[in-house]
C-alpha cells in the first residue's frame, strides 16, 4: 500500500486506487470516509492499522473460516453479519466450504495481508473465527487452542473479569495449560491456551464447561457458567461454548465495531495484576506491538511441535481421517480408482526384535489435461502426494516444482488405468517407477528427505537417488514445494554430503568465500579426514574453544543466494566438549559458556550428550528452557542459572528441564573443523549427532530470508541467524558471514543501581538503573528499567543487589531525578532488556527486563543499534 494511504486526503474520494499487495491487486475506494465518527477514524486509518498488525493477525487467523461483521456506513450505522463469501470477492482469496445442517457456506480464510486489506476495504471491521483450522488439503483439523470468554454481567466490569481470569489461570496452569489474556475490545476478557490437537471440539468444549462449573462452584458470588440472562446480574459469565466447532470468537488483533476503534488486544498478566485495566485503541496496540512483539506468539506452537515429535507423544494421538478429501472428490461407482471406506493401514508397527517393512514410493505418469507425474510416499498409513508438472529433477543443479495434493490410499500405489472423462483427474495413469525408500527427515509441512530405491516396476530400473522436498510457502496456504536432487553420499571431493535441506547455489568447498577466510581447502576431504583421524579429542584441553559470534543485521542485508537460515534460540551459548560413550567405558561432557565459565554442574541432564554422539566432538549450541508450548523462555532459564550445589540444581531441574540445541560442529575425532565451510560442518553435525531427549539438531532452511524470519515469528522464536553456506568458523570473533536478525530488539546492560519501589513494591525495588559503554568503553547512563519483573524476580533481584553495594554511582551522568533515593551497586553484573530503540538523549526507549546474562561480562556489552 502506498505510504500516503493513511492520510485519507479528500482528493481520493472520487478516485479508485488499485494497489498491488503480495502480487494481488486490491482496489481501494473512499479512503477519507469516516468509519468511527467519534474519533474521526477514516478508512485509510483502518487500512493502515491492518497493515501494521498484519503479521500477527494473519498468523493467528490463517486457516480459520472467517465470519465478518461489516459497517459499510460507519459504526454509527447498521451492521451486516456475513458468513458466505460474495461472488464479487477476488478469486485469489483463499476459501473453504463448510456443510451446515441444510446448506453449504463458503468462507474466506485470512491467510495474507492482501486478504486482510480487501476485508478492510469492504468495511469488515470484525473478524470472528473458530478455535480450529483447515489443513493444507481442506481437512478440518482438531482445535489448536482453548478459549474462555469472560463476559461481565450487569453491575460488573473489567475489574471483576480480571479477578475471574486470575482464578482461571490457577486452574489452567494446574492442567498444564498456559493461558494468555486478551481484552476483547468490547466488554470482557478472553483467555487462550494452546492445545496439541489430540482432542476434537466436543471434548475440548466438555473440558471448558467443567472448568467453568468449577469456577462457579468455588466462587458462586462472582462467577456463573449458565448463559441465562436472569442469572448474570452482578456476576461474570465464563462462556465455555465458544470451543464448539460451530462457534467463533473475535480474532486477536481484530478491530471492534464500537464508537471508537477498540481492538481485541493481547495483554500481560502483569497488567492484569496491576489493576486499572482498560480496553486498548488501535494506535495503542500498534505501539505495543512494535515494543513487545506478539504476546500471543507462544499460542502458535500449540498446533505443531517446535521440536521433532516423539513416538510416545504421537502414539497417544487419535488418528484423523486423512482420506476424507480424497473420497470427497471421487465416486466409487464411476471411477476405477480405489476408494476405501476408511483410511487404509496405519503406522508400521514393530515388536521387539522385529523390523517394520520399508515404506514404499510410486511415481505415476498421468496423462490428464496436461501430462504430469504424481509422486507418492507411504507415510502414516497413506500415500502423501505431490504433482510434478515436469517430473523429478534429473541432476543436482536443476530443481523442479512439486504441488502437494490430497493424501491417497495405499492401494493407489499399484493403480494403473483410465479415469473416465468428467471425473476428477480424468485421463490415463500408468506406473513410471516404484519401489521402497529410506527416510532421512520428515518435518510435516516443511521438509522431506528420502532416498528412493527403484524395483523396476515401471519397466526400467531407475536405481537409487536422494531427493529433498522443501516447502516454499511457510507463511501462507500455498502447496508449492521445491524438489531437489541431492548429491550422492561418497561422491567426489566436491560432492560430499550436502547439508539437510538441500538447495542449490551453495559451495561445500568454501570457494564462495575469499582466501582470507581460510576456506580454500577441500571441505569434503577435510570432513572425511576428520572422521578417520586418530588424534585425541580436545575434551582434555585446558582451554575450550570460544564460540563464533554473529553481527546484528536485517533481512535487507541478505541477498538471495548462498545463505542458510537457522532459528535464533533465546538461551545461553554453550560449547559442549563431549567424549563419546564406548562399550564398557562411559563418556564425559563439559559445558562452557561464552566467557569460559564451566556450566557442567548446573545442567546435569545434558550429560546424555555422550550417548548421542558416535565420536568425540566439540559442539556449539544453545542451552534453552522450553515453556509448555515448546517455545524457549529466557525467564524460565533464569531459574536454572548460577546454581552449582547439587541439592539446588536437583530442585531446579525438577521444576524446569533444559534442552541443548546443537547447531555447529567445531571439532570431530580430535580434528578441528574451523576451516571447513558451513555446509560441510552441517552435514558432519547431522551425521555424528543423534537427537534424543534434551539433545536436538534444529533444522536449517534454505528458503529466502523473509520466509525464514516469518517462520520463526510463527513459532514464537527470537529471530533467525543467517549463515553464509561457504563460511568458515571463526572462534571468538564476530563475522559478517553470520548475521542475526531479531523480531524484538534487545540490549545488554550493566546494572549500576536500583530505586526503592512504592505500593506493592515497597519491600523490594521499583526500578533498576542501567548503563551501556560508549565507543571508548566508558560506561554511560542508559535509563531506568521498571517493567518485566515478576514478584519472585523482584525478591531475588533485591537480595542479589544487596550483596554488591557501593557508596557512589559507578557512572557520572545520572540525572538528579533518577539519582534521588538510588542505591548504588558495583558495575560488575550484566542483564538484558527488550527495547523499542534509543532516544536522542542516549536513553533506552521502553526497556523491559528479561533477566541476568551471567554468561557475559561488562566488557562484552556494546550498544546494539540494529
Amino acid at each position: 500500500m502506498p505510504d500516503d494511504d493513511s492520510t485519507g486526503g479528500a482528493r481520493r474520494d472520487a478516485q479508485r486506487e488499485t494497489v498491488t499487495i503480495d502480487g494481488h491487486k486490491v482496489t481501494l475506494t473512499n479512503l477519507s470516509k469516516v468509519v468511527y465518527p467519534e474519533t474521526g477514524t477514516t478508512k485509510a486509518d483502518v487500512l493502515a492499522y491492518l497493515a501494521a498488525v498484519a503479521q500477527p493477525f494473519v498468523a493467528h487467523a490463517t486457516g480459520r473460516p472467517a465470519t465478518r461483521k461489516r459497517w459499510v456506513h460507519g459504526t454509527g450505522g447498521p451492521v451486516f453479519f456475513q458468513k458466505n463469501l460474495d461472488d464479487s470477492a477476488p478469486d485469489w482469496v483463499h476459501r473453504r466450504d463448510i456443510q451446515h445442517s441444510d446448506h453449504v457456506n463458503t468462507y474466506p480464510l485470512v491467510d495474507d495481508l492482501a486478504t486482510l486489506t480487501w476485508l478492510g476495504q469492504v468495511a469488515a471491521l470484525e473478524i470472528h473465527v473458530p478455535q480450529w483450522r483447515f489443513g493444507r488439503t481442506g481437512v478440518e483439523h482438531r482445535p489448536d487452542r482453548l478459549v474462555l470468554d469472560l463476559d461481565p454481567g450487569p453491575g460488573t466490569g473489567l475489574d471483576e473479569c480480571v479477578q475471574v481470569a486470575l482464578w482461571a489461570r490457577e486452574i489452567l496452569t494446574g492442567m498444564d495449560l498456559e493461558p494468555f489474556p486478551v481484552t476483547s475490545g468490547s466488554k470482557g476478557i478472553h483467555l487462550y491456551a494452546a492445545l496439541d490437537g489430540a482432542h476434537d471440539s466436543d471434548a475440548v468444549s466438555a473440558v471448558a464447561h467443567e472448568l467453568a462449573r468449577a469456577l462457579q462452584a468455588d466462587h458462586p458470588d462472582m462467577v456463573v457458567s449458565d448463559m441465562k440472562k436472569s442469572l448474570r446480574e452482578g456476576k461474570v459469565l465464563v462462556d465455555w461454548s465458544q470451543n464448539n466447532r460451530n462457534k467463533t470468537t473475535i480474532s486477536p488483533y481484530s478491530l471492534r465495531g464500537r464508537d471508537k476503534p477498540y481492538v481485541a488486544a493481547p495483554r500481560t498478566w502483569a497488567e492484569l495484576e496491576a489493576g486499572g485495566l482498560e480496553h486498548l485503541l488501535a494506535d495503542e496496540v500498534v505501539a505495543r506491538l512494535e515494543r513487545d512483539g506478539d504476546l500471543l506468539a507462544p499460542l502458535l506452537t500449540g498446533g505443531h511441535a517446535a521440536l521433532e515429535p516423539t513416538a510416545e507423544r504421537m502414539a497417544g494421538f487419535e488418528r484423523t481421517d486423512r482420506l476424507e478429501v480424497y473420497r470427497s472428490k471421487r465416486d466409487a461407482s464411476k471411477t476405477p480408482e480405489p476408494v476405501p471406506e476408511a483410511p487404509s493401514g496405519g503406522p508400521a508397527a514393530t515388536s521387539d526384535g522385529e523390523e517394520a517393512a520399508a515404506p514404499t514410493f510410486v511415481i505415476q505418469e498421468h496423462h490428464a489435461r496436461a501430462l504430469h507425474y504424481d509422486f507418492r510416499l507411504e507415510h502414516d498409513g497413506v500415500l502423501v502426494s505431490w504433482a510434478l508438472p515436469k517430473g523429478e529433477p534429473v541432476d543436482t543443479t536443476h530443481n523442479r516444482l512439486g504441488v502437494q495434493t490430497e493424501d491417497h490410499p495405499l492401494e493407489y500405489g499399484s493403480f494403473e488405468g483410465t479415469i473416465p472423462k468428467g471425473e476428477y483427474g480424468a485421463g490415463t495413469v500408468s506406473i513410471w517407477d516404484r519401489g521402497t525408500y529410506d527416510l532421512h527427515k520428515w518435518r510435516e509441512g516443511e521438509e522431506v528427505i528420502v532416498t528412493l530405491h527403484s524395483d523396476g516396476s515401471g519397466g526400467t530400473d531407475r536405481g537409487s537417488r536422494r531427493l529433498a522436498l522443501i516447502h516454499t510457502a511457510h507463511t501462507g496456504g500455498g502447496n508449492s514445494w521445491l524438489v531437489h536432487k541431492m548429491a550422492d553420499e561418497g561422491a567426489g571431493s566436491h560432492g560430499g554430503r550436502r547439508r539437510a535441506g538441500g538447495g542449490t547455489g551453495g559451495s561445500s568447498d568454501g570457494s564462495g568465500e575469499g582466501a582470507g577466510d581460510g576456506a580454500a581447502e577441500d571441505t569434503a576431504t577435510e570432513v572425511r579426514d576428520g572422521a578417520s583421524g586418530s588424534g585425541g579429542s580436545s575434551s582434555g584441553s585446558a582451554k575450550p574453544i570460544t564460540p563464533m559470534l554473529a553481527t546484528p543485521g536485517s533481512v535487507e542485508d541478505l541477498d538471495e543466494d548462498d545463505w542458510a537460515f537457522e532459528m535464533k534460540w533465546d538461551g545461553i551459548r554453550a560449547i559442549a566438549t563431549v567424549v563419546a560413550d564406548r562399550e564398557g567405558s562411559p563418556g564425559s561432557v563439559r559445558l562452557t559458556s561464552r566467557n569460559g565459565n564451566d556450566l557442567t554442574a548446573s545442567y546435569p541432564e545434558l550429560e546424555v550428550l555422550s550417548s548421542c554422539v558416535t565420536e568425540d566432538v566439540v559442539l556449539d549450541g544453545e542451552i534453552v528452557a522450553l515453556d509448555r508450548g515448546g517455545r524457549p523462555d529466557f525467564g524460565r532459564l533464569q531459574t536454572r542459572m548460577n546454581l552449582t550445589a547439587r541439592r539446588d540444581v536437583a530442585a531446579a531441574q525438577k521444576a524446569q528441564r533444559v534442552d541443548y540445541m546443537a547447531f555447529d560442529l567445531v571439532e570431530r575425532a580430535g580434528r578441528r573443523l574451523t576451516r571447513v565451510g558451513y555446509d560441510g560442518r552441517r552435514a558432519a553435525l547431522e551425521e555424528v549427532v543423534t537427537e534424543s531427549g534434551p539433545v536436538h539438531v534444529p533444522p536449517a532452511f534454505t528458503s529466502d530470508a523473509a520466509t525464514a524470519l516469518a517462520a520463526s515469528k510463527e513459532l514464537g522464536l527470537e529471530g533467525i541467524v543467517a549463515k553464509r553456506r561457504s563460511s568458515t568458523y571463526r572462534p571468538g570473533r564476530p563475522a559478517h558471514t553470520w548475521v542475526k536478525v531479531k523480531h524484538v530488539q534487545t540490549q545488554e546492560v550493566v546494572v549500576v543501581g536500583w530505586r526503592t519501589g512504592n505500593g506493592a513494591r515497597a519491600e523490594t525495588l521499583g526500578s533498576l538503573l542501567v548503563a551501556v559503554p560508549d565507543d571508548s568503553g566508558t560506561l554511560r547512563y542508559a535509563g531506568r528499567v521498571g517493567t518485566g519483573f515478576t514478584e519472585a524476580t523482584l525478591g531475588r533481584l533485591a537480595e542479589e543487589l544487596a550483596r554488591h553495594p557501593r557508596a557512589t554511582p559507578p557512572v557520572d551522568d545520572v540525572p538528579a531525578a533518577d539519582a534521588r533515593d538510588a542505591h548504588w551497586v558495583r558495575a560488575d553484573r550484566v542483564g538484558e532488556v527488550a527495547v523499542s530503540g534509543w532516544t536522542a538523549q542516549g536513553r533506552l526507549r521502553h526497556p523491559v527486563w528479561r533477566g541476568w546474562r551471567t554468561d557475559k561480562s561488562p566488557s562484552d556489552v556494546v550498544r546494539e543499534n540494529a
